[in-house]
């Protein structure tokens, strides 16, 4: 694992790079609001995309790095975001297949640039379909406006809902709430074997 930073409009993100051996694409995972990259579902799905064959940037969004736990407003994580997908996809991962993801807010955030940062597809990790207790706050249009293939994988007891799928994602319900942290077994394997699924016509 090697990490670095780069500049964003918004500040410094911090990025661990974890290398695959061939490393036949590479997925970008963001994190939740108020979590870091150590995530335990974050943490599993790196190691499981590494096993893939899928080279691995755990981001840090520039408000964690300066150590506030208070996410930025949306617009601001959308920027650094492509910010730090413009630079690698130029240099680390040049002319790699590119996967988005994250979990929570990170999923959010990955599926609101997808288009914009040319992601092959999308992963996301407990996507939050709405506040806990508020179904009527409905952020179902942000995954819904992803054209490309999206897997969510989803605790079945998450309070912040469960998102419908549609014709270009899939829901994986698996043990557990939000954290994903019950079965993270079932997470790792839903993730690798989605990833070589969508992966395989991109560099066959």
């Amino acid at each position: 694992m090697t990490t670095t930073e780069l500049e964003t409009p918004h500040g410094p993100a911090r990025v661990s790079l974890h290398s695959a051996d061939q490393g036949v694409a590479a997925l970008l995972l963001g994190h939740g609001a108020g979590g870091g990259i150590d995530a335990p579902d974050l943490v599993a799905v790196a190691r499981a995309a590494c096993a893939a064959d899928v080279h691995v940037a755990l981001v840090e969004q520039p408000y964690r790095v300066a150590g506030r736990r208070a996410p930025a407003p949306a617009k601001q994580l959308d920027a650094a975001w492509l910010a730090v997908a413009e630079q690698l996809a130029a240099t680390t991962f040049d002319e790699l297949p590119l996967v988005f993801g994250g979990r929570s807010s990170g999923a959010r955030v990955a599926c609101r640039t997808a288009e914009a940062g040319g992601a092959e597809a999308v992963l996301c990790l407990a996507f939050p379909e709405h506040p806990p207790g508020r179904p009527e706050k409905s952020r179902q249009h942000e995954l819904d406006a992803v054209a490309v293939p999206t897997l969510v994988i989803q605790g079945e007891r998450d309070p912040f809902g469960k998102p419908r799928p549609g014709p270009h994602h899939e829901i994986v319900t698996v043990r557990g709430d939000h954290g994903l942290k019950a079965d993270l077994d079932a997470v790792s394997r839903a993730a690798s074997e989605w990833l070589t699924r969508v992966l395989r016509p991109l560099v066959s």
